[in-house]
């Protein structure tokens, strides 16, 4: 590289990500940005550390983008090229695109005043649309949540039964009146790969009001625990007002990284909650090495 690239790290409820600016895909090409570079960048210890890599690049400049965004490529300026701790591409993020909006915004690529009403910003579980509350947080239209089935998660000698949700993403979300601090999640649930033949996001759920206040765990493939999950939120809301025999409501959701807001609609699933950028710099020529 010619000149040292600029890193960001933020967080949304603590699901936390180093982020990329690269707007005309210059800086990260796929060929840079590859599976094992992303592993050095989450990685605690030897790199900066998070639970995932967020790109903020022009859509135009994605080989995938026609391909997940379809008729709405040209309505989606940006893209949200997510990548996972373990350097696995992932479809969405609720926490992600929130900070994701709130870098546009810092960076000077979007006015915060014209965010209120929302913009559509692509990802690889298709376009999404994401605002700026008046309050400083952001909200983002998940699409609606889809149940698929009903399955079980294996947690050490436990069993847990869940609902089958996408969110653009798969998961398994679990009801229990189990103690969640008690559960082991160091090791990711075993689950049925039949019904999840490219792997899940397992949350694990205690209602605290029922088909109005939950609190969750969870399990994310490609990652493993993490302090809160946007889609998982949205997953698990869903599943507790099914619980309660309804499939609309506004469910507020605990995590361990903070609180939520999830509200499911006909057709629509909004997540709302905060954004933090916590640094910014310049990755060092040592780290990146000849190779970069």
């Amino acid at each position: 590289m010619t000149s040292a690239p600029r890193v960001l790290i933020g967080h949304g409820t603590e699901n936390d990500f180093v982020v990329l600016p690269d707007p005309d895909g210059t800086v990260w090409p796929e060929r840079r940005l590859d599976a094992a570079l992303v592993r050095r960048l989450c990685d605690r210890r030897a790199g900066l550390g998070g639970d995932g890599v967020l790109r903020v690049v022009r859509s135009v400049h994605v080989p995938d983008a026609p391909a997940v965004l379809g008729e709405d490529l040209q309505a989606c300026e940006w893209f949200m090229d997510h990548r996972n701790a373990d350097g696995s591409t992932a479809e969405m993020c609720g926490n992600g695109i929130r900070l994701f909006l709130h870098v546009l915004v810092t960076e000077g690529l979007l006015d915060r005043g014209a965010c209120e009403a929302g913009v559509l910003v692509g990802t690889r579980g298709g376009p999404r649309r994401v605002g700026a509350t008046p309050d400083g947080a952001y909200w983002v239209d998940m699409g609606p949540a889809r149940p698929f089935g009903k399955g079980e998660a294996h947690v050490g000698d436990r069993t847990f039964a869940g609902l089958a949700v996408s969110m653009g993403n798969p998961h398994l979300a679990c009801l229990t009146e189990a103690d969640l601090a008690s559960l082991d999640l160091t090791r990711a649930p075993e689950f049925d790969p039949e019904l999840f033949p490219d792997g899940v996001n397992v949350e694990l759920i205690n209602v605290l009001e029922a088909g109005r206040h939950i609190r969750l765990r969870v399990s994310e493939r490609g990652v493993g625990e993490t302090r809160s999950c946007g889609t998982g939120a949205c997953a698990a809301a869903y599943a507790a007002l099914v619980d309660d025999g309804r499939t609309e409501g506004t469910v507020v959701v605990d995590v361990p990284g903070g609180r939520l807001s999830v509200r499911v609609a006909p057709g629509t699933t909004v997540l709302a909650g905060p954004a933090v950028l916590v640094s910014a710099g310049v990755l060092c020529a040592e780290w990146l090495g000849p190779q970069r």
